[in-house]
């Protein structure tokens, strides 16, 4: 073999043992994952790098694979790759978007169920608690819904007789006071029901949350009436 074609064939198998050697540690700077894609890529990266480094036990002119090549087939891998981790990651996030919103429906439902169960829980508290009967036995009977004991019945019955004979409708013509508590103006009774106006147990009961918030107790407002003739 002469000196010229001997330096061709060095340079050749040294140039592939570079190429190897590259090829290895483009395939070690390649991210690592656990799926089947991954694994099937870490395999293919070997058999190519296997094939490379045969290429150091033969010439150059042999060969059947062409450095270029091998750098092209590493660059579509790692781009398989990349593409499989952005799928990875997209569907996580929309995984994550989807129960999000999914809590969130369901906070939104429970919070208007219960707004609900609070707009109804007065009206079912009046059916329960609404007595039947005359204005007086509405009256006694509703005492112990503010914490009296029966004996202030004694204080809150002659106190409404003077105020208004415990008529419905009674109406005074100067002031215009209105109802068995003489509200005024007996609008103010709608806070207790709608029915203010005929109703004696929405009037009774807001007579007496009145006497709670101004006087304590029925026998107080008895007082205050019985000093100034008004309560």
């Amino acid at each position: 073999m002469s000196t010229k074609r001997s330096r061709a064939i060095t340079i050749a198998a040294a140039g592939t043992l570079t190429l190897a050697t590259a090829i290895s540690a483009a395939a070690a700077t390649l991210p690592s994952s656990s799926s089947p894609a991954s694994a099937s890529a870490d395999a293919y990266t070997t058999t190519i790098s296997r094939q490379a480094d045969a290429q150091t036990a033969r010439p150059a002119a042999g060969s059947g694979l062409k450095p270029v090549a091998v750098f092209d087939q590493l660059r579509v891998l790692q781009g398989e790759r990349q593409h499989q981790q952005q799928v990875a990651a997209a569907r996580a996030a929309a995984h994550k978007a989807a129960a999000r919103k999914a809590a969130e429906q369901a906070a939104a439902a429970r919070q208007a169920a219960a707004k609900a169960a609070q707009r109804a829980q007065p009206a079912q508290q009046a059916a329960v608690t609404a007595p039947s009967g005359s204005p007086e036995q509405i009256a006694q009977r509703m005492l112990g819904q503010f914490g009296w004991s029966s004996g202030q019945f004694s204080c809150l019955q002659p106190l409404w007789e003077h105020e208004s004979g415990w008529n419905v409708t009674a109406e005074n013509p100067t002031s215009g006071a209105y109802g068995i508590p003489q509200a005024l103006p007996g609008s103010q009774m709608s806070s207790a029901g709608a029915d203010w106006q005929t109703d004696a147990a929405t009037q009774i009961r807001w007579g007496l949350t009145y006497i709670q918030g101004r006087y304590g107790s029925p026998c107080g407002a008895w007082s205050h009436e019985q000093q100034v003739n008004w309560y």
